[in-house]
């Protein structure tokens, strides 16, 4: 049981990690690498990347974090794995926010730069563009700072967990 509180433990902290990072570098990076884009290189943009992220390795952390802080929370429920709770509960309840935000708003604002069809035929590229970019952008940074504090709260228990094995 122990070794499976560990390992399950270490791999919900790598795949939090790895979906905190992406949408770090997106509000860090990629956001304000395209605010300067022409509407349709930036509609165009946002469309190929919401494509090709929709690939198995993306959907094994992005699902993954959810799946394995679930069961952090699971493996630690039993009166010896108490301590652990507390930060796996938080970094449950974070991840799962961030889920709701994409859900809710990042996923169908996605949708609907989806449905303004090919850039190069789109009448008015920068009213598209200003439905998506600053609404995306904002609840990004949401994304971004719920996933992180979900991380910090998995490292803190990767902690707690060290202390109570010693």
């Amino acid at each position: 049981m122990e070794l499976s509180r560990v390992v399950v433990l270490v791999t919900a902290t790598i795949t939090t990690g790895l979906s905190a990072g992406l949408f770090y570098a997106y509000a860090c990076s990629v956001m304000p690498g395209l605010r300067g884009t022409e509407d349709r290189t930036f509609i165009d943009v946002m469309q190929r990347i919401n494509v090709a992220i929709l690939n198995g390795w993306f959907l094994l952390s992005f699902v993954g974090a959810l799946v394995t802080t679930a069961a952090v929370v699971a493996l630690h429920l039993p009166a010896d794995g108490h301590d652990v709770l507390p930060p796996a509960v938080a970094a449950l309840v974070f991840y799962s926010a961030s889920l709701v935000v994409t859900r809710v708003i990042n996923l169908p604002l996605n949708d609907a730069l989806a449905a303004a069809g090919e850039p190069g035929r789109i009448a008015d590229p920068a009213s598209v563009r200003g439905r998506f970019e600053a609404r995306w952008v904002r609840w990004n940074v949401a994304r971004a700072l719920l996933c992180t504090a979900a991380l910090g709260c998995l490292c803190w228990a990767l902690v707690v967990h060290g202390d109570a094995a010693h």
